[in-house]
């Protein structure tokens, strides 16, 4: 996991902060704090899920769930706090040589400073670390704020799924490689 967990939108600590869009964020003087999820931020990760995220869906990340990632080894669950509230979060699987971003999400009156770029960039640092070639998430084919967040931050459309979401609301895949892999020798 990353050493860095901590950084001032300054730039006045020791951590660089993480790549910001400029345009789209709000200047802050507060510090922002990515670490990782403790049992206690379940409940708190859960309604966040259910408010920003489950709407229409038919599954829910319930605290149970939540814990269980918590706890899971392959399972990265970090917060981002601001002034002493959790403001977002992220989870994010590894299986072989992939990350998978589950979910990630950034209290409304958060929004647009910086916390989500933040946080992503906490969780890329994890990936690296625990050797992942690559990130893939998915988000709702007609989430315009999602799409460009994430094709900011260098993630590319690979892939739709028809009907992801229900109501003919489709699913959109994307990625992000991490390294560049190499064609074996011959």
């Amino acid at each position: 996991m990353p050493s860095c967990s901590t950084w001032r939108s300054t730039g006045s600590s020791a951590c660089p902060p993480p790549r910001r869009r400029a345009e789209r964020h709000t200047a802050m003087s507060a510090v922002v704090s990515v670490r990782l999820a403790r049992p206690a931020d379940a409940r708190a990760i859960a309604g966040m899920s259910r408010e920003l995220i489950e709407t229409g869906l038919p599954w829910r990340w319930r605290p149970q769930r939540v814990l269980a990632a918590i706890a899971d080894p392959q399972t990265s669950v970090a917060v981002a706090e601001l002034q002493g509230e959790l403001a977002a979060f992220g989870i994010m699987e590894f299986l072989d040589d992939d990350a998978y971003l589950s979910l990630l999400a950034v209290r409304s009156a958060r929004q647009r400073q910086g916390l989500g770029s933040a946080l992503l960039g906490w969780l890329e640092a994890s990936a690296r670390a625990a050797g992942a070639r690559r990130i893939r998430l998915e988000t709702r084919r007609d989430n315009a704020a999602a799409r460009s967040f994430y094709n900011e931050l260098g993630f590319h459309e690979v892939g739709i799924r028809r009907g992801r979401y229900g109501a003919g609301v489709d699913g959109l895949l994307l990625e992000k490689w991490l390294q560049v892999s190499r064609a074996p020798s011959d």
